[in-house]
């Protein structure tokens, strides 16, 4: 059986890895806890085909401790209950590796409980879903999380020549790349897709007998005429999720039930679909609308009870709801305002008369002094420094031209007058 590029070139030392410096770089965190051989059970975090599964198998064999490694997609308590009895007869805490631990169920979940606490096992879990949504409480509090960054330009550039490079011997021809920007842009940052992108291409091109010279053109067509090939899951899910997101963003109900219907064929987790639409009511919706994000929140609840395939029905009332809703991402630039604002500026102190004054000691210098309750004066309003000097008279919410944002402009340019210049 011919082996596919991305697993001839799968690195077995961390020596050869690439990318995810910040936590195998000289000194890191997980660098550091490899070389005096305490690994802790933990959770990959990070986007596809950055490594994750790689990474476990590296750290195991680093170490020359026994490696099991099962898929949530494909595994239950039964096959989690076996691996662990094999454990117990083992000295060296074997390590279990699980890929896609978000699919796993809560019952699932508990099952590697015991195990985990005892040390019989040195857990493993990669995902590319928040820990935070879908692992319970109690295993992730026995896990340190490690988040994997996707791979920078230089990284792929690299593989790529690894990859053109290993065709070369493999196939007995020469292989050229004077362009590599619809490479890199199909990737994704995925190093998996990449190399199946290349060897598809270096493929197609062998059988029609043409000199092998990868430009950007040759490479859209070929991978657009061969999607289904190049996709090997069938659905692409990241792809079809961004459709969904930018379909709705765009106001295009038509688009983003065809995008949702595509998601529900493929068998998508339905509280994946559910949490993108809860971000994007906010993001992307705000206060134009805050029904948004009220109506988000209900159908994540109820798509947790209910499941497939009902829950579809919802989905589509949501995202129909969230395409045609009024737009604003005036919440989402306030926040990375406010974000830049301190990072630049630093940690500036409390204005004193805000500051909490719970010690008679800190009344006495002056903490809480000069306050003024709101509620005291007209309208429930009194002009008043909140933001430290520094930074005082900074607007970072800028409402949009909406009905509901207008409103919100016009009572804030009646109550700050000139100050935040509504």
């Amino acid at each position: 059986m011919l082996i596919p590029l991305a697993e001839q070139l799968r690195p077995d030392s961390l020596e050869d890895y690439l990318g995810q410096e910040h936590l195998i770089g000289k000194g890191a965190i997980l660098q550091r806890a490899i070389e005096s051989g305490n690994v802790p059970s933990m959770i990959l975090w990070g986007s596809p085909g950055i490594g994750k599964t790689t990474l476990a198998y590296i750290i195991s064999k680093q170490l020359n401790r026994t490696f099991y490694t099962l898929s949530a997609v494909s595994s239950g308590v039964k096959e989690v209950r076996e691996v662990i009895a094999k454990a117990q007869e083992s000295s060296d805490s074997p390590f279990l590796f699980i890929d896609e631990i978000h699919r796993f169920s809560k019952s699932q979940q508990d099952a590697l409980l015991g195990a985990v606490e005892k040390g019989v096992v040195t857990f493993i879990g990669a995902t590319t879903e928040n820990p935070s949504f879908e692992v319970i409480s109690p295993l992730l509090s026995r896990c340190q999380i490690y988040i994997l960054k996707p791979l920078e330009e230089h990284h792929l550039l690299r593989l790529l020549e690894q990859g053109r490079t290993r065709l070369e011997n493999n196939l007995k021809t020469g292989i050229e790349i004077p362009e590599t920007e619809a490479l890199l842009r199909i990737s994704g940052g995925d190093a998996r897709k990449l190399l199946n992108a290349l060897e598809l291409i270096v493929t197609t091109e062998l059988r029609q007998g043409s000199p092998i010279s990868i430009t950007n053109d040759k490479t859209i067509k070929i991978i657009q005429q061969n999607l289904a090939m190049y996709d090997k899951t069938g659905e692409m899910h990241y792809d079809i999720i961004s459709a969904f997101i930018k379909s709705m963003r765009g106001s295009d109900p038509n688009a983003a039930v065809y995008w949702l219907a595509r998601m529900i064929e493929a068998g998508e987790d339905p509280k994946f679909i559910a949490r993108r639409m809860l971000i994007l009511a906010s993001e992307d919706i705000g206060n134009a609308n805050p029904n948004a994000l009220l109506l988000a929140n209900t159908c994540f609840q109820a798509v947790e009870v209910i499941g497939y395939p009902e829950c579809d029905l919802i989905l589509s009332q949501t995202a129909i709801y969230l395409a045609c809703s009024v737009k604003s991402n005036a919440s989402y630039l306030a926040i990375r305002n406010a974000q830049k604002s301190f990072k630049l500026a630093g940690d500036l102190p409390v204005p004193l008369h805000i500051r909490n004054a719970p010690t008679s000691l800190m009344k006495k210098i002056g903490y809480g002094q000069d306050y003024k309750y709101a509620h005291d004066f007209d309208n429930n309003f009194i002009d008043m420094e909140f933001l430290p000097e520094k930074i005082k008279g900074s607007k970072f919410f800028d409402p949009q031209n909406n009905p509901r944002e207008i409103e919100l402009r016009a009572r804030l340019k009646n109550l700050w007058g000139k100050k935040y210049n509504y």
